[in-house]
């Protein structure tokens, strides 16, 4: 469900990349005012601060498996070799290639660990139609906050913009990028889940660490299995750290009004406020990393209505021409909003129920 209505959102801020004559915040300021368009760049800042948290604390659990030594140094080492590497251009093409060929590895994994691990295929099928477990509610939103993330499909907007994709490749651009990049991760979160019940499920135990979750890589490769999980899950957290962070700094800096450019030195300070904002976290907070990820995932989620709205909004001008939402994006629309609407809500319930208690 996630998937689908994920790329609902990510098509809408392609056909406003394409069609808008300025960014999205600037295009949402034009239309809707000023106040408007500075509260959607804070609160993709806020979103990028929550997904920092998450980021930083993965990324520094993972080398400390590695390599041994405080996760919380770890964090610090990985958040300063972001910053180098964002303000180092030149560099960031190689470190992406190498981060995305250990997520693929452990992509790999999960697709070979799924087939190894003997799932029980008629139970995941079922799981399809949509249960709550008990005291399993902010791991689900977590689980929305990630795959249904408005925040990135907002952000969709200003590559489509640095692409120059022009209004006749919209559908070779939707069949070539956006359909992949969305349904790929959506299928990699199915066979997760189902790798974990078929390996983790049966000891009846809560995961809480790392090494926990490294088992799922048994069944396919012993105990180096562990090592090859903890490398593609260090991947995928630190590369998201270079992306989260860019989108971060570069929309509340458009927000605000200093222009959307990376290059601009506000736009790094802001950069660089969602690094130190992510180790800061990581650094100060007490308990589980595994537990942490998840409340910050989860607290994504908070402000996605109000981006979701104004992704609706827009998309719907007259001014989008023929690239103007259908009947059908519409109605995918509102059942997305009430998606992440509901989550917003029974997250904000959870808060108060904690903080009561």
């Amino acid at each position: 469900m996630s998937t689908i209505l994920m790329i609902a959102f990510t098509d809408m801020s392609v056909r406003i990349g394409i069609i808008a004559r300025g960014s999205m915040i600037q295009t949402i300021k034009e239309t809707l005012g000023k106040p408007v368009g500075v509260l959607a760049g804070i609160s993709v800042f806020f979103v990028t601060l929550c997904f920092s948290v998450g980021n930083a604390a993965g990324s520094g659990l993972a080398l400390s498996m590695l390599f041994g030594g405080s996760s919380i140094v770890w964090t610090l080492v990985c958040s300063v070799a972001v910053g180098f590497i964002l303000l180092m251009r030149n560099v960031y093409g190689v470190v992406e290639r190498i981060l995305l060929a250990l997520v693929a590895m452990m992509a790999i994994g999960f697709v070979c660990s799924a087939i190894l691990a003997r799932p029980d295929w008629i139970a995941s099928a079922a799981g399809v139609i949509p249960t709550f477990p008990p005291s399993a509610q902010l791991l689900i939103i977590a689980l929305v906050g990630t795959n249904f993330s408005i925040n990135a499909a907002f952000f969709t907007s200003y590559a489509t913009r640095a692409k120059g994709t022009r209004a006749d490749q919209y559908r070779d651009s939707t069949i070539t990028d956006t359909l992949p990049g969305i349904i790929a991760p959506g299928i990699m979160t199915c066979l997760v889940i189902m790798v974990a019940v078929a390996v983790l499920g049966h000891t009846g135990e809560r995961v809480q660490t790392l090494v926990q979750l490294a088992n799922v890589f048994q069944p396919l490769a012993g105990s180096v299995g562990s090592t090859l999980f903890v490398l593609g899950f260090f991947a995928a957290a630190f590369s998201s750290m270079l992306a989260n962070a860019t989108a971060g700094g570069t929309l509340l800096s458009d927000g605000v009004g200093w222009g959307g450019s990376f290059d601009a030195l506000r736009t790094k300070i802001l950069v660089a406020c969602v690094l130190a904002f992510g180790a800061l976290v990581v650094a100060l907070a007490p308990g589980s990393r595994v537990q942490l990820i998840i409340f910050a995932q989860a607290m994504t989620v908070l402000v996605a209505p109000f981006l979701a709205g104004l992704l609706m909004i827009i998309s719907n001008r007259r001014e989008m021409g023929t690239l103007r939402n259908t009947l059908t994006q519409n109605v995918l629309g509102a059942c997305g909003f009430l998606s992440i609407l509901a989550a917003s809500g029974l997250l904000v319930y959870k808060l108060s129920d904690m903080l009561g208690s």
